[in-house]
């Protein structure tokens, strides 16, 4: 299903409420599209503009419902060294997505969520102020400036 939603021309929000009812189904259904998020982001080089949007979007609603677990976060890591330029557009559709459907304050406050911390450290890297600072000009760049106040605050420190 994800990657024949790859290969249609624009997303249709049909397969994501269809993902969305699997998911809400069986829990094997939602592990099974946890590893196909996995998946598609180590092969992400790989794929094409269209087809990084539409799998992106198809993610992030499953998201943004809670029909897959916000821990699929913790495989991307937001560096200038760990990320491509395909993998970067994949995160931009995927964020602004999920900025779109759930409003930026919503999602801050999910991604700022103490109990899911550990989910959301590959994507505010604090290791090094280099990996920080990249991740915060990644995310005001692509307008969602509003996910980077608590790494603002850990950058000033």
């Amino acid at each position: 299903m994800v990657t024949s939603r790859g290969q249609e021309r624009t997303y249709k929000r049909f397969f994501g409420l269809l993902a969305q009812r699997f998911c809400y189904l069986k829990r094997e259904y939602a592990e099974n599209f946890d590893q196909c998020f996995r998946n598609q982001y180590a092969v992400i080089h790989r794929l094409e503009t269209n087809k990084l949007r539409n799998i992106a979007s198809l993610f992030s609603h499953l998201l943004a419902t809670d029909a897959l677990s916000w821990s699929v976060m913790e495989c991307m890591r937001i560096t200038e060294e760990d990320t491509t330029s395909a993998s970067r557009i994949f995160i931009k559709y995927l964020f602004q997505e999920l900025s779109s459907t759930m409003g930026v304050l919503k999602l801050a406050a999910r991604m700022n969520d103490p109990a899911a911390q550990g989910w959301y450290d590959n994507v505010f890297p604090k290791d090094t102020q280099a990996n920080l600072r990249f991740a915060i000009n990644f995310f005001t760049s692509i307008g969602l400036g509003g996910l980077t106040d608590s790494m603002r605050a850990h950058y000033a420190e």
